[in-house]
């Protein structure tokens, strides 16, 4: 049963699944925080997928070569396209916004997708960004442009990992 997992005595499910939208690496704690997110992810038995553009996605793949935290990686506009065909979907979506169009995919997956959405709002102007969040999701946000810190102490205090 590919993808399922079943205790003994009790019915097979599917585990649960985190999609991470990731854009313009402009802003230097995209990737960090991406990769940690994904280690956090994957301990509270969460299964991460990256759908980026290319160079989020080359900067993710030339920080973990092998593969020791990354998973699948897709192209970002092909899994909007597989979402909005309904073709997949996930169980949460993060959005990384740091710029409109940030926002706009944040926006895009809350139409689309079946997911428990959550804008990641970060860089130099952050508040603008999140003033422009008119959709539910949880907002987690932070002054952070080249400091993680910030930002991973305002998402360890939502930890969208065990909810």
């Amino acid at each position: 049963m590919t993808g399922l997992i079943a205790l003994a005595g009790e019915a097979a499910t599917k585990p649960v699944t985190a999609l991470l939208v990731l854009g313009c690496p402009q802003v230097p704690v995209q990737t960090s925080i991406a990769l940690y997110l994904i280690n956090r992810l994957k301990k509270a038995g969460i299964t991460p997928v990256v759908a980026g553009n290319k160079a989020a996605n080359t900067l993710l793949l030339v920080a973990d070569p092998d593969r020791h935290y990354l998973g699948e990686i897709m192209d970002l506009d092909r899994t909007v396209a597989l979402i909005s065909e309904k073709k997949r979907d996930f169980d949460r979506c993060f959005v990384f916004i740091h710029n409109d169009a940030g926002v706009s995919y944040a926006a895009t997956m809350g139409s689309i997708s079946k997911a428990k959405l959550y804008a990641i709002v970060y860089g130099e102007h952050y508040e603008e960004q999140v003033k422009k969040i008119e959709f539910p999701c949880t907002t987690i946000a932070a002054k952070a442009v080249h400091n993680p810190l910030p930002l991973k102490k305002a998402i360890d205090e939502v930890s969208p990992w065990a909810a």
